[in-house]
């Protein structure tokens, strides 16, 4: 059983004795994965300029961060590793500073040069058999943030070993959202929700006037909410193995790697986390996935204003200091 995912969990529910305005969505395939685009909004021209207008922020951001695509800036910094080092547009380069400030943070469980290993695991169901240790050490040999070399002058980024890699996986999607969220909020949607695969934005109410609210599954029986949690203008971001993962030799692999090992994460089914924004609750998703029920509860309880839900392997909830969670819905 899992956490049940926020593409489904998420309610907007109607009320049209107190309407704030209609509800008009879209569900669209971007960055590889389900999008869903809420504006809540009186006027429907206005709702859906902003909707239109958060797919075209949202494509343009895959464009940049991209790895897949060989023009982009992030694949010419991957092309020049251990050559040179590449000038980036100021809003990649601020991002890669914060994803090298998340890692810090982390002691590196967190770090975006983990992409050297993205030849080397599967999670399609091709994979049959482990991959053989030496081809994973020095795949991981190439991996650590400390070798991304930024100088903010002229925004040049230089990756320093040959064979290294940044990819955005973990980290792109909760910044799309964030990023389609303010496009969508210049444009006058004052009430909206931005669902990128799990990363949730949601700003203002819905129609009958309450917080956006969140459903939790019951890991023993994933019909049934054992909870719920309010989004006030806030981000929930959910990180789960239960579409992603490999069966080897009767273990199950999530399809989140290690950066400090080079194999995949055992041990949790998902996690929850609650934040200001969703960009840094991407990553923190990620972060606590690798540190462990234990190390990653830990650090959430240092971190004002940032709330953690994790189901382990046993279907045990586990929760940190400050979680609120309500059995109305």
């Amino acid at each position: 059983m899992r956490a049940i995912p926020l593409a489904i969990g998420l309610l907007i529910l109607a009320n049209p004795l107190v309407a704030q305005g209609q509800r008009h969505n879209k569900v669209i395939k971007l960055m590889g994965s389900r999008f869903e685009i809420t504006a809540i909004h009186e006027d429907a021209q206005t709702a859906w300029d902003g909707i239109n207008a958060a797919i075209a922020e949202i494509t343009r951001i895959e464009k940049l961060i991209s790895s897949w695509d060989p023009n982009s800036q992030t694949s010419k910094i991957n092309q020049n590793a251990g050559v040179s080092a590449v000038k980036v547009d100021r809003e990649l380069f601020e991002l890669i500073s914060r994803a090298i400030r998340i890692s810090n943070l982390t002691d590196g469980a967190f770090d975006i040069s983990y992409a050297s290993m993205d030849r080397i695991w599967k999670f399609d169901g091709s994979m049959a058999t482990m991959p053989k240790a030496d081809v994973v050490k020095k795949a991981a040999s190439k991996i650590d943030y400390k070798n991304i070399e930024l100088v903010d002058s002229n925004t040049t980024v230089y990756l320093k070993e040959k064979g290294m890699k940044i990819g955005f996986g973990a980290i792109g999607k909760g910044y799309a959202a964030q990023k389609a969220k303010e496009v969508m909020i210049t444009l006058g949607i004052e009430n909206g929700v931005v669902n990128a695969a799990g990363d949730l934005a949601a700003w203002g109410r819905q129609e009958n006037g309450e917080h956006f609210k969140v459903g939790i599954a019951d890991p023993k029986n994933k019909e049934h909410i054992m909870s719920w949690l309010d989004v006030n203008n806030g981000a929930i971001v959910t990180s789960g193995d239960y579409e992603r993962y490999v069966m080897l030799d009767g273990k199950r692999y999530a399809h989140i790697i290690d950066p400090r090992t080079g194999y995949p994460t055992t041990g949790i089914k998902s996690v929850t986390i609650i934040c200001p924004n969703p960009e840094l609750a991407d990553a923190l998703a990620t972060s606590v996935f690798i540190l462990g029920k234990k190390q990653g509860i830990e650090l959430i309880n240092q971190l004002y204003g940032i709330e953690c839900l994790i189901v382990t392997d046993e279907d045990k909830i586990l929760i940190s200091n400050n979680l609120e969670l309500s059995d109305k819905s």
